[in-house]
């Protein structure tokens, strides 16, 4: 009676050692990814970068700097220009004062974490949607407005209709015209 337990737990020694040669055989022919794998702190940098870059005012009065008249330009070297990722936009802007510029500055730092913690597990966007909602009944035709209707569009398709996130919250046609009391400013985004 001895001797078949001890076969049996021979056996099921035998067929542990047989999955785990089979795992790391199979293991090895997968092929393995050409860019590295990015972690959660990764995409926070990512969000914080394209949430949070401010544009700059387009500077209406430019002009070209001033050839002195006893030099004779340099040849520019020719340089094809290659086809930039990122596009220059002229949108419209109200600038906001002084008080108003930092408490929705504190409100976007907000969302943009909100955003990154909403794709954890068992977390939601709760934290983003209502820190933008904020920010574009308090300021609707700010940068912050802007932003925060573009974290609302990058939020993921499932997430709209928990959270009742309506067409006029996603609409960013506005700031592309300009309206009153609003300037020009150029912002760089990938299109």
């Amino acid at each position: 009676m001895n001797t078949f337990w001890l076969k049996l737990a021979g056996l099921a020694v035998l067929v542990i050692v047989g999955i785990v040669i089979i795992g790391m055989i199979a293991s090895k022919s997968e092929p393995k990814s050409e860019k590295p794998e990015t972690g959660f702190y990764d995409q926070i940098e990512k969000d914080k970068q394209k949430f949070l870059q401010e544009p700059r005012p387009q500077n209406a009065n430019a002009t070209q700097p001033a050839v002195q008249p006893n030099r004779a330009p340099a040849p520019q070297p020719v340089i094809q220009p290659v086809q930039p990722a990122i596009q220059p936009t002229t949108l419209y802007f109200k600038e906001l004062p002084e008080i108003d510029k930092i408490e929705a500055e504190r409100l976007l730092n907000v969302a943009v974490p909100g955003r990154s913690i909403g794709r954890l597990p068992m977390t939601g966007f709760k934290l983003m949607v209502d820190n933008c909602r904020v920010i574009i009944k308090r300021w609707p035709e700010s940068w912050y407005a802007y932003r925060a209707q573009q974290l609302l569009i990058d939020m993921p398709e499932r997430y709209h209709f928990r959270y009742k996130v309506t067409e006029q919250e996603m609409d960013l046609s506005r700031f592309a015209v300009q309206r009153p009391g609003t300037k020009p400013f150029v912002m760089e985004e990938d299109r």
